[in-house]
């Protein structure tokens, strides 16, 4: 039934949506659930290109049976009020941490973003992500070190208490825009020398000089596109 345990039959539907090239809103508007209930069912079992219905099927009967010999799952964690559904709130952030994982992030990672970036202080401490995530706190450390090197989250500590937490604020999507802007500059820059000496009349000169000109375009678009945001934060403040 919607909104219950995914059964073989509905696994068996989702493989063919993806054999047949669909998206996961169609295929879950066609089960009647929700896309990202479909995407992590997905993602969990090989990704669109290895997914298996029997093998997936398989899969979650295993893990089911090595979460009831564990200790019980803790019960999921509040976003502090606002009168949000925490089962609401937890399915957003597996959603959320799942189509980071898409993008190349590490799973622990993506989940750390995710946490953080559902809850409205935006900072948490290792023993809240470790009860979010339910994985070690050796998976939390790793997972910080790696965001903090990509300038995704920063350590803070509050005076007389000895818990660090990590924080992420929204400067980070402007930063890694400004990481991506930054390789592609050098990316074009390479591409442009390589074309002078390939020459630009032969085909792989073109080739490059193509490239250099695509990757120069895109990050035009981005440096409009930031600038325009700027302007629409600085009106919005202005008009508080």
């Amino acid at each position: 039934m919607p909104g219950g345990r995914l059964t073989s039959e509905d696994r068996r539907q989702i493989a063919a949506g993806l054999a047949d090239g669909l998206g996961y809103a169609e295929i879950g508007r066609r089960l009647g659930r929700p896309a990202s209930t479909v995407m992590r069912e997905v993602t969990r079992n090989g990704g669109p290109d290895g997914y298996g219905a029997t093998r997936a099927h398989e899969a979650t009967r295993h893990r089911a049976r090595r979460h009831k010999q564990a200790e019980p799952a803790a019960a999921p964690v509040p976003d502090g009020g606002g009168g949000r559904d925490p089962h609401t709130v937890q399915d957003l952030t597996e959603s959320w941490a799942a189509v980071l994982v898409r993008q190349g992030v590490p799973r622990v990672a993506a989940g750390v973003m995710a946490c953080l970036y559902v809850t409205d202080s935006g900072a948490l401490t290792a023993a809240d992500l470790v009860q979010r995530l339910r994985v070690s706190p050796a998976s939390i450390s790793n997972a910080v070190t790696f965001l903090e090197q990509q300038g995704l989250l920063r350590r803070e500590r509050t005076p007389g208490v000895r818990r660090e937490r990590y924080v992420i604020d929204d400067g980070i999507w402007v930063r890694t825009l400004l990481v991506t802007m930054q390789t592609n500059d050098a990316l074009a820059a390479e591409a442009k020398r390589a074309a002078g000496i390939l020459g630009a009349a032969t085909p792989a000169g073109a080739r490059f000089e193509s490239s250099a000109g695509l990757l120069l375009m895109v990050n035009e678009s981005l440096r409009q596109g930031m600038e325009q945001w700027r302007r629409s934060l600085a009106e919005r403040s202005d008009g508080r």
